[in-house]
């Protein structure tokens, strides 16, 4: 037994282990805007749909036009074809889905299943932005050869994470929740919110 006066009334404490945090995050915290992230099972849907509505399209142009012809006979996709397969295809992507894009921060696929681009602070994100830098950029990137597919499979794995966020989210500052509740558009001239219509 010792005689010193402190080992008496010595507390335990977590700096027994200098390396361990006072407090574990539960993992339970709402995501930035305080909405419930879509699942990642209504996210895949949503994809997929989307690309078998545009996929169909555009193998109906190419049909048209005799690209695929060309490209089955020569084995080859040249430069100034692929340009034009990325141009003629998001513009059908425009068509398809701009107006869900800019008033709902929905896709077709997306308003199907119920889920909707959001910003971090909740609130639908700019046109241009999510145009811009979620799918024109991406869709740019993936059509590189070989780094584009590595990109498509980094993009696409990223929503294993926590925060579900893809690559493409973290370039355009946007995630994806369940679209439950109607959220709002900010004019960017005005600073005033635009309630989107109901989905």
């Amino acid at each position: 037994m010792s005689d010193s006066p402190y080992e008496s009334s010595r507390e335990p404490s977590y700096a027994e282990n200098p390396y361990e945090s006072p407090m574990e995050p539960s993992g339970d915290e709402p995501p930035p805007g305080g909405h419930e992230l879509a699942g990642r099972g209504a996210r895949l849907g949503g994809a997929l749909i989307d690309g078998i509505i545009g996929s169909a399209l555009n193998f109906g142009w190419m049909m048209a036009t005799g690209i695929i012809d060309e490209i089955m006979r020569t084995g080859e996709v040249p430069l100034k074809v692929s340009v034009q397969l990325i141009t003629v295809g998001f513009i059908i992507f425009l068509i398809l889905h701009g107006y869900l894009l800019a008033n709902r921060g929905q896709t077709i696929g997306k308003a199907l299943l119920g889920t909707r681009i959001v910003d971090l602070n909740g609130q639908i994100p700019s046109f241009g932005k999510v145009v811009g830098l979620r799918y024109f950029l991406v869709w740019v990137l993936c059509s590189v050869p070989f780094l584009g597919s590595l990109f498509g499979l980094a993009d696409s794995l990223f929503i294993f994470r926590q925060d579900r966020r893809c690559i493409h989210d973290h370039m355009a500052g946007t995630q994806v929740v369940v679209a439950r509740q109607p959220v709002e558009r900010v004019d960017l001239a005005s600073k005033r919110p635009i309630r989107p219509s109901s989905s």
